[in-house]
């Protein structure tokens, strides 16, 4: 990746809006984005990564690659080397420093650009109301780097729990939970403003929205609920462009805005993992481990391990996962690059989930449709049981709407315009260290997306069968990234 002859910022504002949907950046609800768009680029086909989960996403965003490289492979996964007893939820500070203290403080196996940040010299400020394992994520060795990290979870969900105490001496207690998150967004935006901008002055300062994504689980996509959250995360957004736009440097202040998945709405519950265990599979979906021979996780996509037992477990419950009427694609461990080691899957390499330490044996995804939800909206999808209630929003699998991103990129010049070049959250890390002249991290794949792109990009189906069952995904390659475009039968 080439580096600008020189800086063009000499600090970056990033504002994450998790959740949001490219379609529901509008007038009405987000005028303080569409206040950025007009000044900079929209990269309209911007996509995240598979499983396009919260921590798995969020990840990505900071090591400017894909899971396949920081093996952050789900919000929840088996990891019997570091947690044996039970699943990983990647959410719970506790058991994150129990996974870092067996990873040696690299749970997240790549550099970040939050690594690179420190290394120049540089600064980097996290305010964050998502879970303790995102605010974690997004810069994981924030002590060890000199920096900054408030958690909106409280002292005991960041690495720097001053942050936390700086922020309730100024501004006051925590706000109490509620649905919308419309204090916590406020609250948030006031940290940003009172305190990050004005006076840490970061050379990075990223804040992290949990709305319109905490509402859209538990109201729907297109509940009053849920745009009201979106209204409100938009409102904090302004203040911190309007700090931005008063300041007599702003023309060397850059600004992205981004989302780090959509969602679509659920259509369907599937008890994916009773029918299996009435079918004669000895399965547990539970968080404690309790001698199942196959552990797994769900949502709209899912994991499968073996635990113990034979090789051909696998391969039997492969076959009946790709019989199962609800199921829409099965991956297994790489053979050719395209194609699963099991007959009929497609690779986990090939979704760039396929960790070499750390993959499943098998990932899966349920059926989903571009059809309109209750609201208007496109996408439907089926999920395993859980707490969010049918007709509530989910992600995680490869529908167009869970992937495409809002990916928005400040420009000095004043002039609005959209890019249809490939790009995706992989980008936003190696961009943001490009627009301060530095290389990226040689284990990034993502590109400065300030710069120009060195080839044309390339579009590529990718199909395996057996039997009846069929699936494919359409892949877009450019400058030595992949991005997943979505997917079929």
């Amino acid at each position: 990746m080439s580096r600008p002859n020189q800086p063009t910022a000499d600090r970056v504002v990033i504002a994450v809006f998790d959740g949001l949907r490219p379609d529901l950046v509008t007038p009405e609800l987000t005028p303080n984005i569409l206040r950025l768009a007009a000044r900079g680029t929209w990269f309209r086909q911007a996509r995240s990564v598979f499983p396009s989960v919260t921590r798995v996403a969020t990840s990505s965003i900071a090591a400017g690659a894909p899971p396949i490289v920081h093996g952050i492979v789900g919000n929840a996964f088996y990891h019997r080397e570091a947690i044996p007893e039970r699943m990983f939820d990647t959410s719970d500070a506790g058991l994150i420093r129990r996974a870092e203290a067996h990873h040696d403080g690299r749970l997240l196996a790549a550099d970040t650009f939050g690594d690179v940040l420190a290394r120049a010299g540089k600064r980097l400020a996290v305010v964050h109301t998502g879970s303790a394992g995102s605010a974690h994520f997004i810069n994981p060795r924030a002590r060890a780097n000199g920096h900054w990290t408030f958690s909106m979870h409280g002292a005991g969900a960041t690495q720097t729990p001053e942050a936390v105490e700086q922020a309730i001496a100024r501004l006051g207690p925590l706000p109490e939970r509620e649905l919308p998150r419309l204090q916590e967004l406020a609250y948030g935006g006031r940290v940003m403003t009172e305190i990050v901008l004005p006076e840490l002055r970061p050379d990075v300062a990223l804040i992290w929205f949990n709305e319109p994504d905490t509402t859209f689980h538990y109201r729907g996509l297109g509940s009053p609920e849920a745009m009201a959250g979106l209204r409100e995360a938009d409102r904090a957004f302004g203040s911190i462009l309007d700090w931005v736009e008063a300041q007599a440097d702003a023309e060397r202040i850059a600004v992205i805005v981004a989302s780090d998945h959509g969602q679509i709405s659920t259509g369907s519950v599937e008890p994916l993992f009773e029918t299996a265990r009435e079918a004669g599979f000895d399965l547990s979906a539970e968080k404690a481990i309790n001698g199942a021979t196959l552990v797994a996780t769900g949502g709209m996509s899912g994991e499968i391990r073996l635990r113990e037992g034979e090789r051909g477990e696998v391969e039997r419950i492969a076959s009946w996962l790709m019989e199962h009427p609800t199921i829409g694609h099965v991956f297994s461990r790489d053979r050719n690059g395209v194609e699963g080691e099991v007959a009929g899957t497609l690779s986990l390499s090939l979704m760039n989930t396929g960790h070499a330490e750390r993959q499943p044996e098998l990932m899966f995804i349920l059926k989903s449709t571009l059809e309109a939800d209750q609201y208007g909206l496109p996408g439907l999808g089926a999920m395993t049981p859980g707490d969010v209630p049918l007709g509530g929003g989910m992600h995680g699998g490869i529908n167009p709407h869970e992937l495409n991103t809002v990916l928005i990129l400040g420009d000095a010049s004043g002039h609005g315009g959209v890019s249809q070049e490939p790009a995706g959250i992989i980008d936003i890390g190696p961009t943001v260290l490009g627009l301060l002249d530095l290389a990226p991290a040689a284990t990034m794949m993502g590109r400065n997306l300030a710069a120009p792109p060195r080839e044309e990009a390339r579009v590529a189906r990718h199909s395996a069968s057996t039997g009846a069952f069929t699936q494919h995904v359409d892949i877009v390659e450019q400058d030595g990234r992949r991005f997943i475009l979505g997917g079929g039968q």
